[in-house]
């Protein structure tokens, strides 16, 4: 479920500014604005704050009628988002004729008022307008909405206003439900990612299509999972960046790549059909550059299940020997059309949350710590240095596990050793699906303290001092 705030929907024609005013309303770039008619495609949700009140902002795809399948879906979203809303607000342009698209949309705002939702008419664009405002105000009262107000969303005019007025009507909910968990599903064009998302939703909060490049920004619903509130976030599909165009596309995939910043654990979709691709290994290699949980998802199994020469056991073979980079993230197989593993999937992905936050005691660190030298001594260092170290602790305040190991001649630890070290103290601990940095800290001639990774030894020299 959403959390529990108040809806507002914002509903109108296509290219009205409709998401410029909701980009106004919000202070930041949370859905995409282009011009291009019928940019935005999927219901965007958005939580929204003015005066310490909280309320949802739902940005719908442009009304237009249906002139297929997929415009007959969008079309549904918009007229769900007014029906679950508190209150509507339907803009028009300033300074344009009254369409016959104006009126469809009125019509519908028109319905949800009947049940008693508040419906506000914005006439946006107003720096466009040349005539005076009482006039252009009696042009569109034939639309049946009594409540008017006049915004410039590129101008900031009246959008202090509007929120305002917004805090006023809508109702007050005194109980905000936090989020425990945000996964975000990424993958390549057309993997699966919003049919698994809206398996798991349970409605058809994105549009699927069999058209690569449908979700164009960052559609995201909140659901519940036994006692846990958690965000899922569905994004445009990543591709390589020669193949990416200029202009709306680029945008959307950077909103994918900040999605990345925004979860705690990523799910990364492979084709059962095409597996570990070179851009699979790209985005990959990108959750695990931004520290973030991640878990591999098969998706699509449904096709290839009964068949005996593609096997389970043949794709774990390839994926483990594709993606040596990442063996510590697990692997689910799964279909939106027979709902295989989504429970899983959720559960394991609040395990990789436990795993990230996971606090091991001083004193089991240190036990493991001293198994682990015991097992395999340090190798000499070059110069006839005999590196030691002598103690280790968990680092405070970190969003995944990092560890501090104190010692003599730590910097001249062969990059292998340190490798055995992660590989002995993941078997140890587990920490499932989450990256984990190790840190050699060494104390100088003076006292001065200087600390090297064991990643950075692998992405450099290993005998490159820091």
């Amino acid at each position: 479920m959403r959390e529990n705030l108040p809806i507002v929907a914002i509903v109108d024609r296509t290219n009205v500014g409709k998401s410029s005013l909701t980009n106004a309303m919000l202070g930041y770039g949370r859905t995409i604005v282009a011009r291009e008619e019928g940019t935005t495609r999927d219901s965007i949700f958005a939580v929204a704050e003015h005066e310490h009140k909280k309320f949802w902002l739902a940005d719908t795809a442009g009304l237009k009628k249906a002139a297929d399948e997929f415009e007959t879906t969008i079309q549904e979203q918009i007229q769900d988002a007014s029906e679950s809303a508190n209150l509507v607000l339907v803009v028009v342009e300033a300074g344009s004729i009254v369409s016959d698209e104006d009126v469809r949309v009125a019509k519908l705002a028109r319905s949800a008022q009947k049940e008693g939702k508040e419906v506000i008419l914005i006439i946006n664009k107003l720096d466009k307008l040349k005539d005076d405002l009482s006039q252009e105000q009696n042009k569109w009262r034939r639309l049946g909405i009594d409540e008017i107000m006049f915004t410039s969303a590129i101008h900031k005019d009246g959008i202090e206003e509007l929120l305002d007025r917004i805090i006023q009507t809508v109702p007050s909910k005194s109980k905000y439900d936090k989020t425990d968990l945000v996964i975000a599903f990424l993958g390549r064009p057309n993997v699966g990612k919003s049919s698994i998302f809206n398996a798991i939703a349970k409605k058809q909060q994105a549009v699927v299509a069999d058209v690569a490049g449908t979700t164009r920004d960052i559609n995201s619903i909140r659901v519940k999972y036994h006692s846990k509130n958690i965000e899922l976030l569905d994004t445009a599909g990543i591709r390589r960046p020669g193949k990416v165009k200029h202009g709306l596309e680029k945008f959307s995939v950077i909103k994918s790549l900040r999605a990345v910043q925004q979860a705690d654990v990523c799910v990364v979709l492979i084709d059962a059909s095409e597996l570990a691709t070179g851009m699979d290994q790209r985005i990959l290699g990108m959750v695990k550059d931004a520290n973030r949980g991640l878990i591999i998802a098969v998706s699509k199994w449904d096709i290839f299940e009964d068949k005996d020469s593609f096997s389970s056991e043949y794709v774990i073979s390839k994926l483990q020997s594709e993606l040596q980079f990442v063996p510590w993230a697990p692997l689910v197989f799964t279909s939106s059309v027979d709902g295989k593993n989504l429970n899983k999937l959720i559960e394991l992905a609040i395990e990789v949350k436990s795993e990230r936050e996971r606090k091991i005691k001083t004193t089991d660190l240190n036990k493991w710590l001293q198994a682990a030298v015991a097992q395999h001594e340090i190798p000499s260092a070059k110069g006839n240095l005999h590196p030691r170290i002598q103690y280790a602790i968990q680092e405070e305040g970190t969003p995944y596990p990092s560890f501090q190991l104190f010692g003599n001649h730590v910097r001249k630890i062969h990059w292998g050793y340190k490798r055995y070290l992660e590989n002995s103290l993941r078997k140890e601990f587990k920490f499932t699906g989450t990256p984990i940095e190790i840190w050699f800290i060494q104390k100088e001639v003076r006292g001065e303290k200087k600390k090297t990774s064991y990643k950075d030894a692998l992405r450099n020299n290993p005998n490159r001092k820091t």
